[in-house]
């Protein structure tokens, strides 16, 4: 079983800090949260004071990802068995604009930079976004990140951070722009909680960093309202509504002003590991999911 518990937060760094302060709030329906950098943007979706912090750079980045483990004893647990396995863990010092208790850093076996925090401070004002977002044990929702070694991203997944292999599917080298005739390339779904998947790692170039985040609502009526909100204020949305075969999501996708995309659904599959079985999927949805822009996976 994972020390990891969840998704806890993202940390971008944007070019244009005010395109996500309308996009956060007005497209995805997020609410503004406070922090301690004027120049930066809190975006709240549930008790947290930020699951996704914006501060300002030359590019358009993901910084890192968070995640979330129980206690401080939990963190030392996992810090020890990263380090045992020859992996450098790093502590963050300034904790201000994270909020909270204790945090170190790790890169992933392809660059990819996260974070371990506990003690994470609660927001007293209620949250009050107009979309009602599915968080708790399941924490913010899911990433996509770009992985080159297929080997070596899913040991250190797996048998370094006690990530659950959920599925995997097998991708034909046109499908992601490469040559075609070569080997098939892998996606692999990670879980660490009751989530169907919490982290997939796919052999797909982002100059951003970040492929996509997924973010679940309460109900199809947040995500119908999520894309009457993108015709009304122009958001890129690059696919159209669709099922995922995998974790059964109903969800369309939406271009962030940083280049990487938000998945936006509900209907989320949870699973419960002493039961499930690794398979592997061979559709990406159901139905829908048309898309266009070069985005999606």
């Amino acid at each position: 079983m994972s020390l990891i518990r969840s998704l806890g937060y993202l940390r971008v760094e944007s070019a244009d800090v005010s395109a996500w302060q309308e996009f956060g709030t007005r497209v995805l329906g997020m609410a503004a949260g406070r922090g301690p950098a004027e120049d930066s943007v809190y975006l709240r979706m549930d008790d947290l004071p930020a699951r996704i912090v914006v501060t300002p750079g030359d590019r358009d980045r993901l910084v890192s990802s968070g995640w979330e483990v129980a206690d401080p004893a939990a963190l030392a647990r996992l810090v020890a068995i990263v380090e045992n396995a020859g992996v450098s863990v790093k502590p963050l010092d300034d904790l201000s604009d994270r909020r909270v208790s204790e945090a170190v850093t790790v890169d992933d076996p392809s660059g990819n930079r996260l974070e371990f925090f506990c003690g994470a401070a609660l927001d007293a004002r209620p949250y009050s976004g107009p979309a009602r977002f599915v968080t708790g044990d399941q924490g913010m929702g899911h990433v996509v990140l770009p992985a080159t070694d297929d080997a070596a991203v899913l040991r250190f997944y797996t048998e370094v951070l006690g990530f659950r292999l959920r599925d995997s599917m097998r991708l034909h080298p046109e499908m992601i722009g490469l040559p075609p005739g070569g080997d098939p390339l892998w996606m692999r779904f990670l879980g660490c909680g009751p989530r169907h998947h919490s982290v997939a790692l796919a052999p797909i170039p982002a100059p951003s960093g970040m492929i996509h985040l997924m973010v679940e609502t309460e109900s199809i009526d947040d995500v119908g309202r999520a894309i009457d909100r993108c015709g009304k204020h122009k958001a890129p949305m690059i696919s159209t509504l669709g099922r995922h075969a995998n974790d059964r999501m109903i969800s369309f996708y939406v271009r962030t002003p940083s280049g990487f995309d938000i998945e936006y659904g509900t209907g989320g599959l949870t699973v419960d590991d002493r039961t499930w079985v690794a398979r592997q999927t061979t559709a990406h949805s159901v139905w829908g999911h048309r898309f266009s822009g070069g985005g999606g996976h």
